[in-house]
């Protein structure tokens, strides 16, 4: 897949609530993606886990609209058992590190799908993970 970025939650999450510190970066980035006709990938990992996060933050209704808006507007993209495998090594491989399963398997998919990570988080440099950045 080429022409394109993996979203991680962070950004997702950002340009849903308008109180969070990186609500207008993420806007800024969604306006650069659009302009540079690059689709916006997004694991079902991703989906699960932002969607929890809005629900939990946000309400319900702003979760259903969060959902309806993503699901429409992104690729959805299925881990495969292997991405999961090799996931499970980047966790162990940073025993000093909080790394999450659903960002490691981020990482596996980037690197499968040959893709940048959008992402505010540390942890895909640590990883070694290519990260977009603007």
């Amino acid at each position: 897949m080429r022409g394109a970025v993996l979203a991680d939650t962070g950004p997702l999450y950002a340009a849903a609530d308008p109180n969070d510190s990186h609500h207008a970066r993420s806007l800024k980035e969604q306006e650069r993606l659009e302009a540079e006709d690059l689709e916006t990938a997004v694991s079902y990992a991703t989906v699960q886990e932002a969607y929890i996060l809005v629900l939990r933050k946000l309400g319900t209704a702003q979760a259903r609209s969060f959902l309806e808006d993503l699901i429409q507007g992104a690729v959805l993209t299925t881990p495969t058992e292997g991405d999961y495998e090799r996931a499970v090594g980047r966790v162990l491989q940073y025993p000093d590190q909080d790394i999450s399963i659903a960002d490691a398997v981020n990482a596996e998919i980037s690197d499968r799908l040959q893709i940048p990570i959008w992402t505010y988080d540390h942890h895909f440099d640590v990883m070694g993970a290519e990260v977009w950045r603007t």
